[in-house]
């Protein structure tokens, strides 16, 4: 199979082309720019078949969708296609049908969140380009998957992250070797900071949609559960959005999908959900608007989607509303009711962001957004191990008399 079928990159507000080969950041009027494709010679020269004898057992099978020309660059840390969990007496208990609700689980990826596939073809872009230091501004996770394969492919990194992101993730970033910085700011503070050292210190800024190849990792999202779905698309797909390279992506690829004819039918409606404490994208959605407001005082237990001022809001909407799907935010109390709930049911430890697409998921049934027959994938963007969880507060003392009624199992 070839590498890539890349034609050009263009403009997402203005369609302006630029030419593929090039290091390329945001567009001339500042917005981001997107791979285009040729979908016809992709079409005439890859089969499903070519993806189903892949030796790759990660997103590196899709290869021809992706932009990277030269195996030597595709950087790997061993990933592979992640897990669909169905849902059965959570779905139950929320309204919904057993077995038409899944968690896809992106916490099994290398260094434990999503944020690997789009960093993943970020960082074999850079080493294509020749580029040797990258930075980035982070709530966590994605400083840690940049931190990851940066070393893999010999690049130095630079990641600024605000104060109080949980500390895990911040030791994380330091371990897998990146320059890690504290900064008594939010995400966006952090993210000046990298645009500005652009020309005083020379890094290339991999922020959140300011380069063009994060979206085209996350687009391995909407390619790898098509496939595990048998080319049968879900109805409705709840995604975590902060910057919402996932959600942009995922749709992407569905569009790319059906256009070289490998999908067939509606797409899914997508749906964007934010934090009730940080939720910019569904505002400007609900008041109609095409982009979003700067959102103050942001604070939320889910720090992957405290993002006050997403650069591709427009492009979030417009994926929402192509979609004829919705947005919707969710108090933090219900954030973490529903991770609780998942993990005490199902025995799945979510994310406090993927738990936010849980307790969506029942706000919609209750709201009349979607129906109990609608096949659901939920997205759990992180592994819950990397966020803090409430204290063990029941013990044994060995020296003492034992009473066993005490470890009972209550019903």
């Amino acid at each position: 199979m070839n590498a890539t079928f890349v034609s050009h990159l263009e403009c997402s507000l203005t369609g302006e082309t630029y030419p593929a080969g090039q290091i390329h950041g945001l567009s001339r009027v500042g917005k981001p720019l997107l791979v285009r494709y040729d979908l016809h010679r992709l079409a005439r020269n890859v089969t499903k078949q070519d993806i189903y004898a892949s030796v790759e057992k990660g997103f590196w099978r899709y290869a021809p969708f992706l932009p990277v020309t030269k195996p030597e660059n595709q950087i790997s840390l061993g990933e592979f296609i992640t897990p669909l969990i169905r849902l059965r007496q959570a779905a139950l208990s929320m309204g919904g049908r057993a077995g038409f609700v899944g968690i896809k689980d992106e916490g099994r990826l290398p260094s434990g969140s999503f944020k690997a596939r789009g960093l993943c073809i970020a960082v074999s872009m850079a080493k294509e380009f020749g580029i040797q230091h990258l930075a980035i501004p982070t709530n966590g996770n994605a400083g840690s998957a940049l931190a990851a394969y940066a070393r893999r492919a010999g690049l130095q990194a630079t990641v600024l992250c605000p104060a109080d992101i949980p500390e895990i993730n911040l030791r994380e970033i330091q371990q897998l070797g990146a320059d890690t910085w504290r900064v008594n700011g939010l995400i966006h503070d952090c993210g000046k900071i990298i645009a500005e050292g652009k020309t005083k210190v020379g890094w290339f800024d991999v922020s959140t949609l300011k380069e063009p190849y994060r979206i085209e990792g996350k687009k391995t999202m909407g390619l790898e559960l098509a496939e595990q779905l048998n080319w049968q698309l879900p109805d409705v797909i709840f995604c975590p959005t902060g910057g919402g390279t996932g959600l942009i992506g995922m749709w992407k690829a569905f569009q790319e999908l059906k256009e070289i004819g490998w999908i067939d039918g509606p797409l899914p409606r997508m749906v964007a959900v934010q934090s009730a404490s940080c939720a910019p994208i569904v505002k400007a959605w609900r008041n109609g608007d095409e982009q979003a407001e700067f959102w103050h005082g942001a604070s939320t237990v889910a720090s992957g989607i405290r993002v006050p001022d997403a650069i591709g809001d427009f492009l979030i909407i417009r994926a929402v509303r192509e979609s004829r799907g919705f947005c919707i935010d969710i108090p933090d109390k219900e954030i973490l009711a529903a991770r609780d709930q998942i993990a005490k049911i199902e025995g799945v430890l979510l994310c406090p962001e993927g738990a936010a697409t849980v307790a969506a998921y029942r706000q919609a049934l209750a709201d009349g957004w979607i129906s109990r027959d609608d096949r659901t994938v939920l997205f759990n963007c992180a592994s819950g191990l990397k966020y803090p969880m409430p204290p063990v507060s029941t013990d044994v003392n060995k020296d003492l008399e034992i009473d066993f009624s005490q470890f009972a199992v209550s019903t």
